[in-house]
């Protein structure tokens, strides 16, 4: 096992840090509490356990396995050490009153890897969350591997496992060809795209665009969690931009467009202000019974 402690400048919250990382486990009992992730480094197989060193803005880190050293490098860059919420000054209205609410602003960190933000982005596309998590633990289940640590614990399947199945493997977690094919494509092209992970926010979407099945809405999750971007929106999501324009301006249903013009002002923190309505628990009405899930027999 290795070790460090991170002092900060700013008290964080672990509970948040996790936000949209599905591959990170809060311990919720007194044997595996803090924060714990499971994950393919360049070096290896690592686990990482961050927990409070007595104040919020003092983190100690322990991690094993091959990436561990790469893991407590990492850690101030997962706290969001390099975001600048600080430089978010919206004007009074909706969002200001928003933030006030708060007891600390909403920060960005980036874990730096792009494949493993890609796998849960890809398999939410188009179907309803429940169904993409259920999918995404029974692909862990069967293809991921036991990560090192004193906690047992499962890392996502790595770029490489992935890039030798085939479409039909997904079939039985209820994944249907066209995600099944992107998935498998995203992990063949992972070694390029982890190389741009410390590029602009745009060339890193270009570069994710440029894989058949990556859209909009996929880049921008996937730089939300592994590049820490304050203004990424992942466009074409069914409940997002309602719910911006039912907090911004007491509209109940909106376009890509519409969410869009009423973040205009806030550029470069549009991705903050998406987090900040979302943490705040507001959402749009919803009308009409939920969906069941969707079987991909004959897809």
């Amino acid at each position: 096992m290795a070790e460090r402690t991170v002092e900060l400048d700013f008290d964080v919250d672990l509970r948040e840090t996790s936000f949209g990382h599905k591959s990170m486990f809060i311990g919720n009992d007194e044997r595996a509490p803090g924060l714990w992730w499971p994950t393919h480094t360049p070096d290896g197989l690592g686990t990482l356990h961050l927990t409070y060193a007595g104040e919020r803005n003092r983190v100690r880190g322990e991690a094993w396995g091959p990436g561990a050293q790469w893991l407590l490098h990492q850690t101030p860059d997962l706290l969001g050490v390099d975001d600048r919420p600080e430089t978010f000054q919206p004007p009074p209205g909706k969002v200001a009153d928003l933030l006030s609410h708060r007891r600390r602003p909403i920060r960005f960190g980036r874990t730096g890897r792009v494949f493993e933000a890609l796998l849960p982005s890809i398999l939410g596309q188009k179907v309803q969350t429940q169904m993409a998590v259920r999918s995404l633990r029974g692909i862990v289940r069967r293809f991921g591997e036991s990560a090192p640590g004193p906690v047992d614990l499962t890392a996502f399947p790595s770029a490489d496992r992935i890039a030798e199945l085939g479409y039909h493997e997904f079939h039985r977690f209820h994944v249907e060809r066209k995600r099944a094919d992107t998935i498998i494509r995203a992990a063949r092209a992972a070694s390029r795209l982890e190389q741009v992970a410390d590029r602009s926010p745009t060339e890193v979407d270009v570069r994710l665009r440029s894989i058949r099945g990556i859209g909009a809405w996929t880049s921008g999750w996937v730089r939300w969690i592994a590049l820490g971007d304050a203004d990424a929106i992942p466009i074409g999501d069914f409940h997002i931009p309602n719910n911006v324009a039912w907090a911004l301006a007491g509209e109940e249903r909106a376009t890509d467009d519409r969410m869009l013009e009423l973040l205009a002002p806030y550029e470069g923190h549009r991705g903050r202000v998406v987090r900040l309505v979302k943490s705040s628990g507001t959402a749009a009405p919803r009308y009409g019974p939920r969906l069941s899930f969707m079987e991909i027999a004959g897809f």
